[in-house]
């Protein structure tokens, strides 16, 4: 199974490609789509749409994962993200992809066995799982393809259910 990691946001969108084998996993490709907040709203949106689209057509993934994002400070910003996941899962699920909506805490205790762990311990956790010696950088772009392993390791059935297998 191929799944589709996607850490959102407006300035940075971290994406994250992940092979789900039986008994293990390994990292295809990670990236970042950025924009720049000088640009209008309305164009920012659809430049993550083009580049989103693009990365989907090339992996054609089976389930995507998409981080939900709890902002308490900056209003802007929570509504910048939300913007930028709405188009996000609207592509996904045009091209019939399940969407798995996951809590930064949900992500920490799967991967690293602690909800509340830090970003040392999710990425070192994150090596471990698919196998690689370095940490993927950019830091959105890791947090992308823990979120695909968390599809990996909870999302085999909602994959099977939404393709109708």
């Amino acid at each position: 199974m191929r799944i589709l990691g996607i850490d959102p946001g407006l300035t940075t969108t971290g994406i994250g490609i992940i092979e789900a084998f039986p008994q293990s996993m390994r990292a295809v490709d990670w990236c970042t789509i950025t924009t720049s907040p000088t640009t209008p709203l309305p164009e920012r949106l659809a430049e993550i749409a083009r580049d989103a689209e693009g990365i989907m057509a090339k992996y054609a993934p089976d389930l995507a994962v998409v981080e939900q994002v709890f902002f308490a400070k900056n209003a802007r910003t929570a509504i910048g993200v939300a913007h930028a996941r709405g188009v996000l899962m609207m592509l996904a699920s045009s091209r019939g992809m399940p969407v798995l909506e996951v809590t930064p805490m949900q992500l920490k205790s799967a991967i690293a066995g602690d909800g509340a762990a830090d970003k040392q311990q999710l990425s070192s956790m994150l090596l471990r799982w698919i196998n690689l010696t370095v940490i993927p950088t950019p830091a959105d772009a890791a947090d992308a393809l823990a979120l695909a392993v968390y599809g990996a390791l909870h999302g085999k059935e909602l994959a099977r259910i939404g393709s109708g297998k």
